[in-house]
């Protein structure tokens, strides 16, 4: 955790009916001083849609060689590496090398596009590896819910997934890139 980190305290409620998961997690999440609301409340949502009881999260902004969250096995390794926006073909490359599954979760329209016409090629070797896009709409709204206390429920249902919270609620679901 980076020195000037802001600890972020997250009560967060996970109804999954398309995986049969129902849990609420008290979460504490650093907040990078370069990270924005949008990506932390992403890492929330990335957490909500694969939660289990291995899933953690990981270095994030301040450490190159992590992930944003990640799940390990029984032997230490690495089952599951997720990432959150656009990264470099080198580290996808990374991450599927380390891992057995990959999931990436792109946002920011505008960046999304030009990125996924440079990597689409590059990444269709991999077959554990799934890259799905987060709409902008749905990223500002969650970045709403930003504080130091939240309390946030995630209702995912037939791949649609709701997002509540005081601040901000938004009903959306993610495109399937890759």
């Amino acid at each position: 955790m980076a020195a000037n980190s802001r600890v972020c305290k997250a009560d967060l409620n996970i109804t999954d009916m398309d995986r049969n998961y129902y849990l609420q997690h008290h979460l504490t999440v650093a907040q990078h001083p370069s990270e924005t609301d949008q990506r932390l409340m992403l890492r929330l949502l990335a957490y909500a849609l694969h939660a289990s009881p291995e899933l953690q999260f990981g270095g994030g902004l301040s450490t190159d060689d992590e992930p944003d969250l990640w799940a390990k096995n029984l032997h230490g390794n690495v089952a599951l590496w997720i990432d959150i926006g656009t990264p470099s073909e080198k580290r996808i490359r990374k991450a599927c090398a380390q891992s057995q599954a990959v999931c990436l979760y792109a946002y920011g329209d505008s960046a999304v596009e030009p990125w996924w016409q440079q990597a689409r090629r590059q990444v269709q070797r991999f077959e554990h590896l799934s890259i799905w896009q987060i709409p902008d709409h749905a990223s500002m709204a969650m970045a709403a819910s930003a504080a130091r206390n939240m309390g946030i429920q995630v209702t995912i249902q037939d791949a649609e997934i709701s997002w509540y919270s005081e601040r901000a609620s938004v009903d959306f679901s993610c495109k399937k890139l890759f």
